[in-house]
């Protein structure tokens, strides 16, 4: 389903540490996609302060079942997918991270703890690969191809299997706590509760494995090229398409999303360098992963 936008306390004793719309609605979520949770989706989260600063959360490998059968059209079939581990931003990039690597800030909403928005998703690779660099690692990105490289070390967009997996948290339904959209608020900051724009980073309810505002505050940037039957024939192993379709995955919903668009299984598309130009929308953010390396040092 191509979503049209319009421009415009389990974890909580957990410390953020994040470091230095009305399209169309899907049904309702009663039949939403099934988990079948292991010991390792209810361990608590263990967390990793980076080199640049930024606290990632080591989500742990697993097998899960992606998708939808009520949502959109997109969202289906409904299909088993086997995610390795790796290593997830706990917040979205927030302004402050993002103009100290890049040197500018493209937000509309500005404010050093907000995410940082306004930008396409060329500006998001590029930010990936600084921040490769400036560890030390390998770069994703092939910013000429727009190919990425997931075995390289490097800090990369997560593809669109791994986000799904990461919000899920090991849940089994249409949001990482439960069906009700109408409980979303705690969560969430989305059109019902976020007045006109975002947020600060990491003031909402994280989800089982630590993670802030998968739900709402800023959709987010995937790898993946967006096409609609993409789950049709996608691999049952760590499955990224980059090769057919047209604009790249957005997830998670945005502040000025309704809730059922900030549901776990919801896709949306948008051409890569729209953001970019004057008339980008101020919802578009990401969040950076990577594969752990040797180096990595349990967070305090």
């Amino acid at each position: 389903m191509k979503i049209v936008l319009l421009p415009a306390l389990m974890m909580a004793l957990l410390v953020c540490g994040c470091g230095n719309p009305a399209p169309t609605a899907p049904a309702a979520e009663n039949g939403e996609a099934k988990t079948v949770p292991s010991p390792e989706t209810v361990a608590a989260p263990e967390r990793i302060t980076t080199k640049t600063g930024v606290v990632m959360v080591r989500i742990p490998s697993g097998t899960f079942r992606m998708g939808s059968d009520t949502g959109g059209d997109d969202e289906q079939p409904v299909h088993e997918v086997t995610v390795g581990g790796f290593l997830m931003d706990v917040c979205e990039v927030t302004q402050k991270d993002f103009e100290a690597l890049m040197g500018q800030n493209p937000a509309k909403f500005k404010d050093p703890s907000h995410p940082v928005e306004q930008l396409g998703w060329f500006s998001a690779i590029k930010y990936c690969n600084m921040r490769s660099m400036r560890e030390g690692l390998t770069p994703c990105y092939d910013l000429e191809t727009a190919a990425c490289n997931l075995a390289a070390d490097g800090y990369r967009l997560p593809t669109e299997a791994e986000w799904e997996y990461a919000c899920r948290a090991g849940s089994d339904t249409a949001y990482s706590f439960g069906d009700e959209g109408g409980k979303l608020g705690p969560h969430a900051w989305f059109e019902d509760n976020a007045d006109g724009s975002t947020k600060p980073a990491g003031q909402k309810t994280p989800n089982a494995w630590g993670l802030y505002d998968m739900h709402g505050n800023v959709w987010e940037w995937c790898t993946d090229i967006y096409s609609e039957n993409a789950y049709a024939s996608a691999g049952a192993s760590d499955p990224c398409n980059q090769s057919e379709g047209e604009g790249r995955v957005l997830r998670g919903g945005g502040w000025d999303s309704p809730a059922e668009l900030c549901r776990s299984a919801t896709r949306y598309s948008e051409e890569p360098g729209l953001a970019d130009v004057c008339f980008g929308y101020e919802e578009y953010g990401f969040r950076c992963v990577r594969r752990e390396i040797a180096t990595d040092a349990v967070a305090q």
